[in-house]
């Protein structure tokens, strides 16, 4: 890789570390301004089949017996509720991510501008999912209360156990739709990314063309 550094023409001046790291970070709070706001619309998460909000496998036969017994609407209420929290959370909790890329700490920043398309959303997600979690989840969890959804569900399991012979469920829906949440948000992220290594029109800044030039070199 130091080789490949070595290598790439001098006439774009010399970026240090930092600069490659401010890049980057500039990088992924673009893809949260352009595409993670996508996911705060009313069906930001539903009708979005990348990042829509699916029933977890112990809930597929709760989803099942429910219509087996005639009551596909609640079973389809059920499924919309879990994205609309969702849309929800991420309206509210938006500076959550943007201060976790702040607080970020490349600590190897030429590394991951030269690695694959999505590397700098990659060490996002890898380095601070388990503290933006503990921020995350109470934001979910008032999102279920406020769109509804808690109550939905509540009538949904209570409408399945009593169904005859069935095995009764009692499922974690708040860290469930956290972490899909989550997932959601990092996806869109990395598209972001993505098209800003691919596409000169979208490094709209000259930091962005600076940093991403020195991606370009080394192909």
């Amino acid at each position: 890789m130091q080789q490949v550094i070595n290598q790439l023409p001098q006439t774009q001046g010399v970026l240090s570390q930092a600069e490659i790291a401010s890049g980057l970070k500039e990088a992924l709070n673009k893809g949260i301004e352009k595409q993670v706001v996508k996911l705060t619309n009313v069906d930001g998460f539903y009708k979005n089949e990348l990042v829509k909000i699916l029933l977890p496998e112990e809930l597929k036969k709760v989803d099942k017996g429910l219509r087996d017994i005639g009551m596909s609407k609640l079973a389809d209420e059920g499924l919309k509720v879990l994205n609309r929290a969702a849309e929800d959370a991420v309206k509210t909790s938006t500076p959550i991510f943007v201060d976790a890329i702040k607080g970020m700490s490349f600590t190897d920043a030429k590394n991951i501008l030269l690695g694959n398309d999505t590397s700098a959303t990659a060490y996002l997600q890898n380095s601070t999912s388990t503290a933006l979690y503990g921020k995350f989840n109470p934001v979910i969890k008032n999102s279920f209360a406020k769109v509804g959804a808690d109550k939905v569900w509540t009538n949904i399991i209570t409408k399945y156990n009593s169904i005859p012979l069935v095995k009764k469920v009692n499922p974690d829906l708040t860290d469930y739709t956290t972490n899909k949440a989550m997932e959601g948000v990092f996806k869109m992220i990395a598209i972001e990314e993505k098209d800003i290594r691919n596409n000169l029109a979208s490094r709209t800044s000259d930091l962005l063309k600076r940093v991403f030039a020195l991606q370009d070199s080394k192909q």
